[in-house]
Order: structure tokens, then C-alpha cells, then sequence
């Protein structure tokens, strides 16, 4: 079998959001480009420093939940996601991010696309991150 088509070599681990497999009671996996997947998912929902044992494990999305969205802080956090995976996802290459602001009400919609380094196959990932209203935070 060639290696292009087989995925072993990307790994496999518990399935995120842990889930349970219905048929056996155990912990749900998943392998594949679906593992890389939800491991770039997991960086970006992880906040630094919150894994005791992993403490440079995730992202600093958190602090841009108060600011205004504009063309700067969108392109520091383009920026930021794409530097954030590339140094925790050694499995990925060609990283491109999208964020785009206007079309959802507190809410920044972030488009990653992302070459998978052994296979070269490409992959993406839609992430919505919210923002908190100002009228929310008048209410704290």
C-alpha cells in the first residue's frame, strides 16, 4: 500500500467533544484528517496557560472578545490563528485564514484552509468565534 494512502502516520485519539461509541461504551476516536481536524479546533478553544502540564498549549483568542473588529485587530488575529497553528499542528502546512466580521453581529467568522503535510491534501475549517455585545457588558 502506498503511503499516500495510508493515514496511519497522522495518528489517532480520543474523539473531540469526547463522545461515547454507542456500540461498544468506550470513548469515541477519531483518525485521520478528522484527528487534525479536531486538533486545530481544540488549539484555538484551549487558552493558554490552562493545561497545567501543556502550558504553552493553545491560544490568546480570549482577548480579542472585547475589542472592535476592525481591518487591524482583524488582521492581528489572522495573524495570530495562522502563527498559533503552524507552531502547534506539526501535521499541517500552507496555512490561510479568513476573518470576516461583517457578516454575523458579535461574531467573527474565521475561515482556515490548510494543506495536511504528508498526504497533500487540503482541508478546512470554519471556526466561530463570538464576541461579547456592549450591551452584555452594561449588564455585568
Amino acid at each position: 500500500m502506498a503511503r499516500a494512502e495510508d493515514n496511519s502516520f497522522l495518528g489517532s485519539g480520543m474523539k473531540f467533544p469526547p463522545q461515547a461509541n454507542k456500540a461498544t461504551g468506550r470513548f469515541a476516536v477519531s483518525s485521520g484528517a478528522q484527528s487534525v481536524k479536531e486538533s486545530v479546533y481544540l488549539i484555538l478553544m484551549t487558552s493558554v496557560g490552562e493545561r497545567r502540564l501543556l502550558p504553552e498549549f493553545g491560544s490568546s483568542l480570549a482577548r480579542y472578545a472585547f475589542m472592535d473588529m476592525t481591518l487591524t485587530n482583524l488582521s492581528m488575529l489572522r495573524n495570530d490563528v495562522m502563527d498559533i497553528i503552524l507552531s502547534q499542528e506539526s501535521r499541517i502546512s500552507d496555512v490561510e485564514v479568513a476573518a470576516d466580521a461583517e457578516s454575523r453581529d458579535d461574531c467573527v467568522v474565521i475561515s482556515i484552509a490548510y494543506r495536511i503535510a504528508e498526504t497533500n491534501a487540503v482541508d478546512n475549517l470554519v471556526f466561530p468565534f463570538y464576541l461579547k455585545s456592549t450591551s452584555e457588558e452594561a449588564d455585568v
